[in-house]
């Protein structure tokens, strides 16, 4: 039986604690839940947490820059949270591109940076009134 990653929702952000080395079936049925749950919810961010993950292979890489970028495309403010700097170094050795890819030190700094960008989106929506 393969370990479960939670999901968690703290009102409309998903914050997803990777706490469990992710063999490759598991990332993929991870990815996968984790779309669902934006879908289904309707969250407007999720941040996703890596501090417990000591090594970074280049598919798992791979399938945490795809599931940010697809979560971005469904309207999601995407968080990648907790990174080791060995693990930040393998990433960049890789070969990942990160650009578009908010980072945060800790959990408290990207529920911040999530709530100030949804405050930046509310702004850009709201119809100029008296002009």
């Amino acid at each position: 039986m393969t370990p479960e990653v939670s999901i968690l929702q703290l009102k409309d952000i998903i914050i997803v604690p990777i706490q469990i080395e992710l063999h490759d079936e598991a990332a993929k049925k991870l990815q996968g839940d984790v779309l669902k749950k934006l879908e289904t919810s309707g969250a407007k961010g999720l941040i996703v947490d890596i501090s417990a993950v000591f090594i970074v292979d280049s598919f798992l890489g791979r399938l945490l820059a795809d599931t940010a970028r697809m979560a971005s495309v469904m309207g999601a403010i995407v968080v990648l949270t907790g990174l080791r700097k060995d693990v930040a170094l393998t990433l960049i050795q890789l070969g990942l591109n990160f650009k578009s890819l908010k980072t945060a030190l800790n959990l408290d700094e990207a529920m911040e940076f999530i709530e100030n960008e949804k405050v930046k989106r509310s702004r850009m929506r709201s119809p100029k009134i008296g002009k």
